[in-house]
């Protein structure tokens, strides 16, 4: 268990319970220092008082507050930790709120929170299970690293945890950023329904869970240390090259899904396509010229009938006339 990073008091009513803080979470990223390529020296930053001009230890650093240019107020740790706030050595609760009341946006990193003592294990235990029971979250306030910060307490497994909250007025306005408005159909709407019924899962467990860019970071150092060639990437799938439309996207998306879980694909059902808009006013235009082809067509025999009558009449007529002498 790492060790605690600060120790006080969760307060609440008349109840106080003495706890240690204890970070709830690890960082395995791989850490890279900085250094002289030319001869792997170590490149390092120093710290200069500008006015000796030399370099000081740390136990000689401390904060300061400018006022003005030649006036900074010089201020100890042990000021801030004596600052007159009852936050300063004790996680106030102010209200108790229904879990999904907050936006997730506003909880920051999490710490769990350690029963400091035989004493305090009464009253943890039962503020643990209140909030089991309640369903509900604690929103409080404490004091650290020179701030007052709002902090989120919930129940996970057997113990208390303390999530740091970011206060409304530092959570942006993202009306700027949505997209405008566009048409979805329910048939969009629903299978993009069906493609997250696909893919939800019970736990964050498994193979799509993991850190595969450490992974592959440590691959790249241990050849390198062995003086190995890194691995190399590996190809990418290569795409159809075709356009496709949102609802066959999402139709290959839920057929994927299917895939990745083992389950037979349903047999694929296409539509023919919808024609559009253009296409069916075009097609309504020559459907109405049709008739009137047609209309033509047979007036143009009919006259053609009344030519051939009328040259056959002719003919006839000239046929009986008398010979002139």
């Amino acid at each position: 268990m790492p060790r605690s990073i600060w120790s006080g008091a969760i307060s609440f009513g008349l109840v106080t319970i003495p706890i240690n803080v204890v970070p709830a979470t690890e960082d395995h990223s791989v850490r890279f220092h900085q250094y002289h390529l030319e001869d792997m020296g170590r490149v390092r930053v120093r710290k200069f008082c500008e006015i000796e001009d030399r370099e000081i230890p740390q136990d000689e650093i401390g904060k300061g507050y400018e006022i003005a240019k030649d006036q900074v107020v010089a201020v100890l740790d042990e000021e801030l930790r004596e600052l007159p706030l009852p936050t300063t050595r004790a996680i106030e609760i102010a209200a108790f709120v229904p879990a999904e009341s907050i936006d997730p946006l506003r909880i920051g990193e999490g710490y769990y929170l350690q029963a400091s003592g035989t004493v305090a294990t009464k009253p943890y235990a039962l503020l643990r299970k209140a909030l089991e029971r309640s369903s509900r979250v604690a929103v409080a306030k404490f004091a650290w690293h020179g701030r007052e910060r709002l902090g989120l307490l919930r129940v996970r497994n057997d113990a208390i945890v303390l999530h740091a909250m970011r206060w409304p007025d530092e959570i942006r306005d993202p009306r700027e950023l949505a997209p405008q408005e566009v048409a979805l159909s329910d048939d969009e709407i629903a299978e993009a329904e069906h493609l997250i019924g696909r893919m939800t899962r019970d736990s964050l467990e498994g193979p799509d869970f993991v850190d595969h860019y450490t992974e592959a970071l440590e691959q790249v150092i241990e050849a390198k240390r062995e003086g190995h060639a890194p691995p190399e990437a590996p190809e990418p799938e290569a795409g159809t090259g075709a356009v496709l439309d949102l609802m066959t996207a999402l139709r290959d998306s839920v057929a994927r899904a299917k895939a990745s879980r083992g389950e037979e694909a349903d047999a694929e059902v296409h539509e023919l396509p919808k024609k559009s808009a253009a296409a069916r006013t075009a097609s309504g235009k020559t459907a109405k010229k049709a008739p009137a082809k047609k209309t033509a067509a047979r007036k143009t025999a009919k006259d053609t009938k009344k030519e051939t009558t009328a040259k056959k009449t002719t003919a006839r007529k000239t046929a009986r006339r008398p010979r002139s002498a």
